[in-house]
């Protein structure tokens, strides 16, 4: 017996954000049973920052983005020790 894989649901609240000229990309996810939320930030490079953390709503996934972006400010943020850069194809 083949078990379907459980979907993954795309908050509304992903967004694409351009700071200190930088064009970030905001994507906030969980599977479909889950009550939590991902986040995960990818910036102009491709490069993915996934916090560690889970949300309880995307809402405030998106607001933790953010500012955690302005408060490092974009170029720091980019550099963070946390990093996985993904393969350009």
């Amino acid at each position: 017996m083949i078990e379907d894989e459980p979907n993954l649901v795309t908050s509304g609240k992903s967004q694409h954000v351009i700071i200190d000229g930088f064009p970030f990309s905001i994507e906030i996810y969980r599977l479909e049973q889950d009550k939590t939320w991902t986040l995960e930030v990818v910036d102009h490079e491709g490069t993915s920052h996934v916090w560690d953390d889970q949300f309880a709503s995307d809402k405030d996934a998106r607001i933790t983005a953010i500012q955690a972006i302005e408060a490092a400010g974009a170029v720091a943020f980019m550099r963070g020790d946390n990093v996985i850069p993904f393969r350009k194809n």
